[in-house]
């Protein structure tokens, strides 16, 4: 009977070791994971600072959407797109580049808007002095002016519509010195390797080295407006539309407002 009992001990304890052992395999774990997702947001240059400052806010409450941004003058950044780069949402700093990738198809078409609105305006160096209009420029102290590439650089093209309203393009060609965006002026003129350049009023407002001369008239340029769509090649279509959606939220406009952007 005792012989009985122990092999009866020994049988469950065998069986309980098992089981023990065997249970981690017999039973599946639950893993709790989100797959992060990746968005690649190609942005005009002008917005790089108010951009970065609504991503900290936005991944705040989505942490598995990951941002990635690539700023530029909006006629690269278009061509960029048109040769295959894998861009999720498009920002430009015109309604030309984003036209021309509604007329070919490529964006989801209820997706476009215009996030918001700038100003172009004349900056000098701080320490410049004698300067108050744009006609100054045409003054023999003024030897260089900076101002976007009129050919890819909207903020350029928008300065060249301005100059030609004004009568005085002719007369100040030769002193251009064109910029590849429209931070490449800012730069310039902060540096003092450029006496003047035209750049959006929320460019001049970031810097300490320069000061505001004088706003254009908007009757004299196209409409300074930043369109906004998701593309069709993304693979995140969901995500993007959502990114773009938080672009128009009060908490999106408040720092577009605060940077100096007009809002639509």
């Amino acid at each position: 009977m005792k012989r009985r009992q122990l092999f009866t001990l020994i049988g469950m304890a065998i069986t309980s070791l098992i089981v023990a052992v065997g249970l981690p395999f017999l039973t599946p774990s639950v893993v709790v994971a989100q797959s992060n997702t990746n968005l690649l947001v190609s942005a005009a240059a002008s917005l790089k600072d108010v951009m970065e400052e609504i991503k900290t806010i936005y991944q705040q409450s989505q942490p598995n959407v990951n941002i990635r941004y690539n700023f530029g003058a909006s006629g690269a950044l278009l061509q960029q797109i048109q040769q295959g780069a894998p861009v999720d949402v498009f920002i430009s700093a015109a309604n030309k580049q984003m036209d021309t990738l509604e007329r070919s198809g490529q964006l989801v078409s209820d997706t476009r808007s215009i996030l918001a609105k700038n100003r172009l305006v004349l900056i000098v160096p701080n320490n410049f002095t004698g300067v108050s209009s744009f006609n100054n420029l045409q003054d023999s102290k003024i030897k260089k002016i900076s101002i976007g590439e009129t050919r890819s650089v909207p903020a350029g093209q928008y300065a060249e519509q301005v100059l030609q309203k004004l009568g005085i393009y002719a007369q100040i060609k030769p002193k251009l010195v064109y910029a590849n965006n429209v931070r490449q002026v800012l730069a310039a003129v902060e540096s003092g390797n450029a006496d003047a350049g035209l750049v959006y009023m929320t460019d001049a407002k970031i810097s300490n080295n320069v000061k505001v001369v004088v706003a254009a008239d908007e009757k004299y340029h196209s409409p300074i407006v930043y369109p906004i769509a998701v593309l069709k090649r993304s693979k995140n279509t969901q995500a993007a539309r959502d990114f773009v959606k938080f672009l128009s939220s009060e908490q999106a406009k408040a720092v577009l407002q605060k940077s100096g952007f007009i809002l639509p």
